[in-house]
């Protein structure tokens, strides 16, 4: 069992950021210490919603309390989602210094939420470059969507190679492992959705899934994909096995999604599948 600090989004009702980290990351066998970012009544695609965005002084302050009781000596990774305010990102990154100091082995895996194809950014003006300057850099493991990748180096992406080219990008700046989630270039056959692992070693992987015919697309893959990723590789996978085991265990999730016929993540019907998925889609080395 690995102890994971989780700081993202919060809803009462649907599953997105943390509402959609924690629980697939304690069925892998990890403890999370979850900080939520923002406390709403249900993800904001829905077009309304209640509650409010927290104080970075007050994330701040959870923080020094969690701290005060040593936790931070027991932190493995730091996973990182939507922030809202670079504040609070800054929050977050003094926090992982502060771990890494006692645990230079220390993962932080970043998912870089700013927007996504067709949607674009949904984010303040002040979080693109924090994320480009300075999260990303500083991550063990990043996960940004297509969308997100192409913001976070500036490469147009309509092949696979321009895909590794901003892979690389990330690379030079600091990142170990880059995952491109819903990934589609001229490569991509029709009808399928595919995602990408890239190593700072050279080492490269992509894997393919049925694209599921879901309208619309539910809030919160992209949560749930960092997170399973973190935790298959705090179990010891490798990149390219903790890539196809994500992809796997997110098309289950989406099937479920589908024959449920509801816009949030299916999680505690897939819950047996998220654990194990019904099928394995193989990584294929690039």
């Amino acid at each position: 069992m690995k102890t994971i600090l989780s700081i993202q989004s919060h809803v009462a009702y649907g599953y997105v950021g943390n509402r959609a980290a924690v629980f697939p990351l304690q069925l892998q066998g990890h403890d999370v210490i979850t900080i939520n970012t923002v406390q709403f009544s249900n993800h904001t695609g829905y077009g309304q919603w209640t509650g409010q965005i927290f104080d970075p002084a007050h994330i701040e302050d959870l923080l020094k309390g969690i701290e005060a009781r040593g936790a931070f000596k027991t932190i493995d990774a730091v996973l990182s989602g939507y922030l809202g305010d670079a504040n609070l990102g800054n929050v977050v990154l003094d926090t992982v210094a502060k771990i890494r100091a006692i645990n230079p082995n220390l993962i932080y895996c970043c998912d870089p939420v700013m927007g996504d194809t067709g949607r674009g950014f949904f984010v303040r003006d002040t979080i693109p470059p924090f994320f480009r300057d300075r999260a990303v850099p500083s991550a063990s493991i990043a996960t940004p969507n297509q969308f997100e990748l192409n913001a976070l180096t500036g490469v147009e992406i309509k092949t696979r190679d321009d895909a590794l080219r901003a892979c690389r990008t990330l690379h030079d700046r600091g990142t170990k492992i880059v995952v491109v989630t819903s990934l589609e270039t001229a490569e991509t056959e029709s009808g399928t959705i595919q995602m990408l692992t890239s190593h700072t070693d050279g080492r490269k992987w992509i894997v393919t899934t049925p694209r599921l015919p879901l309208d619309p697309t539910p809030n919160g893959a992209g949560d749930l994909t960092a997170a399973l990723y973190l935790g298959h590789t705090l179990n010891g996978a490798t990149p390219d096995k903790a890539l196809s085991l994500t992809a796997s265990g997110v098309f289950d999730v989406f099937r479920a999604t589908r024959d449920a016929g509801t816009r949030e993540l299916a999680l505690i019907p897939s819950q047996d599948r998220i654990k194990k998925p019904s099928k394995i889609f193989k990584a294929k080395k690039l």
